[in-house]
């Protein structure tokens, strides 16, 4: 016998270092392409902030008197102010909310004085001191969350649960998936806010929440009966039942069984007396939930916190022409050398 181990054919050692050498080819192709990548957008930031360098006197020159331009009408302007107000709309009220608060902001665009007027009971003068509404998600915790999405998981097929996942969930969440929002009320005038509110509660109490409160009263209405009914009923048979067994023990028609301590017959009968204590026990926990949700949604939205009686001054980058006017000029500035340098580009190219 040979004393040699078995050698492994040529050829496969040829096609393993072929293997790897097309692997090692592949990782350079594919870092050589990531570089490119940082490369190609390290080119474009040089390139993009090339023509401010160059001209680097007149780009401060002209930052310096934007930014004394935006003091001066900074200083000029009347301020800005704001004050926000949360709120929970209830029986669907949020969607007439979002479209009023776009209708109330074309009226300011338009400067129907009259209109704003009549609709948050205000002068004119107060109607002409408003700048905008806002309308954001209200307040959320985690907490609230997680609540909402296992809420969903419950009303949803379960098949479709795997479908979307909490994060999925929340990624596809817009803003009137919410249930709290944030209204901002913007104002050259700093002590209009608390006059507001009457104009949003007519939003909140339109045709088609009122219609939906009243079909919600309605069926918690007919179910209110058949639950009142239901205790009676049952209130009725324990009554008939302890009838029956006073009846019994006072004939003394008790059944014995050898093999308990207690009688067969009385021991069925307080099975059945547990039961419907039970029964009676869970139809008053759903009646107390029905009266809970009644209670607890009984108007068209509800205010966690309502407007400041005196608004706060707003010091946001839009309100600040001093450093906004300086970044739109050298935007400008940028904006026209690449369109210079593109314009070359195409009259010289062959």
């Amino acid at each position: 016998m040979s004393d040699k181990l078995p050698q492994p054919p040529q050829n496969e050692e040829v096609d393993l270092g072929q293997l790897f050498n097309a692997i090692g080819k592949l990782f350079e192709k594919l870092f050589r392409f990531i570089g490119s990548i940082f490369k190609g957008i390290f080119s474009a930031i040089i390139y993009a902030i090339q023509p401010v360098v160059k001209h680097f006197k007149l780009t401060v020159s002209a930052m310096v008197i934007a930014a004394i331009l935006g003091f001066i009408l900074q200083k000029s302007k009347d301020p800005v102010y704001y004050s926000e107000m949360v709120v929970k709309p209830n029986f669907d009220s949020k969607y007439q909310l979002a479209k009023n608060i776009d209708y109330f902001n074309a009226l300011i665009g338009s400067e129907n004085l009259i209109e704003l007027s009549n609709i948050f009971d205000i002068d004119t003068l107060s109607a002409k001191e408003l700048v905008s509404f806002d309308l954001d998600v209200g307040p959320e915790t985690q907490n609230d969350l997680f609540v909402e999405y296992d809420e969903y998981v419950m009303s949803i097929d379960t098949s479709l649960v795997d479908e979307l996942s909490y994060v999925e969930y929340i990624k596809n969440r817009d803003l009137l998936s919410s249930r709290l929002f944030a209204i901002k009320a913007k104002s050259y005038k700093r002590d209009i806010f608390s006059n507001l509110e009457e104009g949003f509660r007519k939003t909140f109490e339109n045709d088609f929440a009122k219609h939906q409160k009243k079909v919600r009263d309605t069926m918690a209405a007919i179910e209110r009966e058949i639950l009142k009914k239901q205790l009676a009923r049952l209130d009725s048979i324990q009554k008939t039942y302890i009838e029956v067994k006073i009846k019994e023990s006072e004939k003394g028609d008790l059944s014995l069984n050898l093999g308990n301590t207690m009688p067969l017959q009385e021991e069925k009968s307080e099975t059945k007396e547990y039961e419907l204590f039970q029964k009676e026990q869970e139809i008053g926990r759903v009646l107390t939930e029905l009266e809970q949700e009644i209670a607890e949604e009984n108007t068209y939205y509800d205010v966690l916190s309502g407007f400041d009686r005196v608004g706060i001054k707003d010091n946001s980058i839009k309100q600040r022409y001093m450093f906004l006017f300086p970044l739109l000029i050298l935007g400008l500035f940028i904006f026209y050398f690449l369109v210079v340098k593109a314009f070359n580009y195409i009259k010289n190219y062959e």
